[in-house]
């Protein structure tokens, strides 16, 4: 019975022991938590331990489809995770800590089938669904990124969005975080070096020399060059892109097309209470504080105000390297046309 309730929410895997952690997470626990973490999650949940082989022997072999929202970080992810909460039709799982600890099982040693079966077992319990007739639209940390091309070959039915923030959107949003959004850039680098997906270049002395924005821009343009070849693979059919710019300018049309792309049915009533609901209408990180992108803008603004000439010559550098690499600014397949 453990497997087949949603509720029961694969939350870590256990490398040396080859097992999975569950804990109770009711849909409104989902809701009401900015991420499925360890962070956010109340302390004091209880633990259940289950072994990788048990757990694949009580699998369906059809499991639910799911679809995915891959990002590059600071592009209104979440905003898409929570509007996606609609009883009956969809639930948007956000940034669930097991898709972080298979990657870093798979750092540290975990062999290609192994690997293989256990993100298989997690992609079928992840699509588990409170309702029946519904879908779940799982999106990861940017961190789980590397998992994204097995995660579309394991299930051909999936779709997913790749959703990002143009370069000097992006660029503003690390200088608005201070020391720790340029710490938290130089960490993307180093797990980028250890996934493999460093574009070429830049190593060792190359990337000391660079300026905290120049980092972000390197780590951008990494995450840039994987999502420009999923489409490439996987075309449009089943990877469609967007930028954050595009999504906040017109909110209504990019999420028709979105519910259209992970084949959802939402009644019109249904579609314009989600339009008006909390996830387009409150912060996604303190739903106690209203949304207003005009503020949003100002921030920018004021980013621009401070940063401009650097994020300016970042900017246009990230450019020349980025045609260096064959890559545009702009992804191929966008949502919105």
């Amino acid at each position: 019975m453990m497997l087949e309730d949603a509720a029961n929410w694969p939350h870590r895997f256990d490398l040396s022991t080859k097992s999975l952690n569950f804990i109770h997470v009711p849909r409104r626990l989902h809701a009401d938590c900015t991420f499925i973490t360890d962070e956010h999650l109340p302390s004091n949940l209880p633990v259940t331990n289950c072994a990788m082989d048990a757990i694949e022997q009580r699998l369906p072999e059809q499991p639910a489809p799911v679809h995915f929202v891959f990002h590059s970080a600071y592009c209104c992810s979440t905003m898409i995770a929570r509007a996606l909460d609609l009883p009956g039709i969809a639930m948007g799982l956000k940034e669930p800590q097991i898709l972080n600890d298979l990657l870093g099982a798979s750092r540290r040693g975990l062999n290609g089938d192994e690997f293989r079966k256990a993100l298989d077992v997690s992609l079928t319990l992840l699509g588990r669904t409170f309702q029946n007739g519904e879908t779940n639209v799982v999106k990861p940390s940017n961190i789980a990124n590397p998992l994204a091309e097995l995660i579309l070959e394991l299930r051909p039915d999936t779709r997913a969005l790749l959703l990002y923030a143009p370069i000097d959107s992006y660029l503003k949003s690390i200088a608005k975080k201070g020391m720790w959004g340029r710490r938290w850039v130089r960490q993307v680098i180093i797990s980028t070096i250890e996934d493999g997906m460093l574009i070429g270049g830049f190593e060792g002395q190359n990337l000391l020399e660079l300026t905290d924005l120049q980092v972000a821009a390197i780590g951008w343009l990494s995450q840039h060059a994987l999502f420009t070849h999923l489409q490439s693979r996987f075309g449009e059919s089943r990877i469609r892109t967007l930028d954050s710019v595009s999504l906040l300018a017109d909110q209504s049309g990019v999420m028709r097309q979105l519910v259209t792309h992970f084949q959802l049915r939402v009644p019109n009533d249904q579609f314009i209470q989600m339009m008006n609901g909390p996830a387009f209408t409150t912060h996604s990180k303190d739903s106690s504080v209203e949304f207003d992108s005009g503020k949003r803008d100002q921030e920018q603004a004021d980013m621009a105000e401070i940063h401009g000439e650097e994020i300016d010559m970042v900017a246009q550098w990230t450019q020349a390297v980025a045609q260096s690499q064959g890559l545009s600014l702009s992804l191929p397949g966008a949502l919105l046309v």
